[in-house]
């Protein structure tokens, strides 16, 4: 619980950019109004858009809102905090099965432009499997980028587990070829694959992951499928342009944000879930293994206003 505590105070303070860019101004919405009207919902809709939660999740939050206030006769614009909140934990639930990966043989595809923490990101996600006990397996598929081997080679040795591939100009097909050979020969129960991030040629990257996946399917049947894309939190709107472009060459099962630490747009976290309908998986905080945590979106609505859970009194 500890490392948990630890995280949820790191995820407040990591917040408090975006706290300061979409509370305040929620805020001086409830104290400003003397009563629940259309500008009252005018207000709420804008500093929501601004904050980077996207016009959809707004729109679904803003309804929900409305719909709540008649059902329990809120006259008082300063009783629709804990509403508002509620309806905004409401579009981010993510589902019991969102981490089947972690219960059964699996490859999660990993995939992401370059520099927003997507060798990182295995790195830690292989030192948390292993931490759990699991096998892991990380194919270096990175080809393309002279240093990814390298670094990714270090968080392997970092966190203890295999490594294959991640020769600079190798045939990502052929290092992922390998990786699962030696998965199945070590029985391992994950096989984390880096993926090239390069998305301004998409045909490449499309057959390249094409390629990936026929391999997969071949070699590899029995094992369950997981596609994350990983986003850096601090470029707002882009990140979902890039997720949106992702996935549209790959099937994507979920989100991982990195960088949410002293971003003024982590309020994207929302708006990613409901515009793609994928959802947030896991979070960064920081540069360490326990930095990178399971999306937990009542804790997160909980740090972004600073409200203290049952569990955390």
């Amino acid at each position: 619980m500890s490392e948990k505590k630890g995280f949820f105070s790191r995820l407040v303070a990591g917040l408090t950019k975006t706290r300061d860019n979409i509370v305040s101004g929620i805020d001086a919405v409830f104290h400003g109004f003397s009563k629940i009207d259309e500008d009252f919902y005018e207000e709420l809709e804008e500093i929501l858009i601004m904050g980077d939660l996207g016009v959809k999740a707004t729109e679904a939050i803003l309804d929900e809102l409305r719909v709540k206030v008649k059902e329990n006769h809120v006259k008082e614009p300063a009783e629709c905090k804990q509403l508002l909140i509620d309806s905004i934990k409401g579009q981010m639930k993510v589902e019991q099965t969102a981490y089947r990966f972690e219960e059964e043989k699996s490859v999660v595809l990993v995939v992401g432009v370059n520099g927003v923490g997507k060798t990182t990101t295995i790195g830690k996600l292989a030192g948390k499997l292993k931490e759990q006990g699991k096998k892991v397996i990380i194919a270096g598929a990175d080809t393309f980028r002279a240093a990814a081997g390298d670094q990714l080679k270090e968080w392997a040795n970092r966190s203890g587990v295999d490594m294959i591939g991640g020769t600079e100009g190798a045939d990502p097909g052929s290092v992922v070829f390998d990786a699962t050979a030696a998965a199945k020969a070590r029985n391992a129960d994950v096989l984390l694959v880096d993926t090239a991030g390069r998305l301004h040629n998409k045909k490449n990257l499309m057959n390249e992951l094409g390629k990936i996946n026929r391999i997969l399917e071949k070699e590899y049947p029995e094992a369950y499928r997981e596609t994350l894309v990983v986003l850096d939190a601090t470029t707002g709107q882009n990140a979902l342009v890039q997720a949106r472009e992702f996935s549209d060459v790959a099937k994507i099962s979920g989100v991982v944000l990195t960088k949410m630490d002293g971003t003024a747009k982590g309020g994207i976290a929302v708006a990613i879930q409901s515009e793609l309908g994928v959802p947030v998986k896991y979070i960064g905080v920081g540069e360490t293994i326990d930095d990178l945590q399971k999306f937990d979106s009542d804790e997160f609505v909980n740090a972004l206003f600073d409200v203290k859970s049952d569990e955390e009194e």
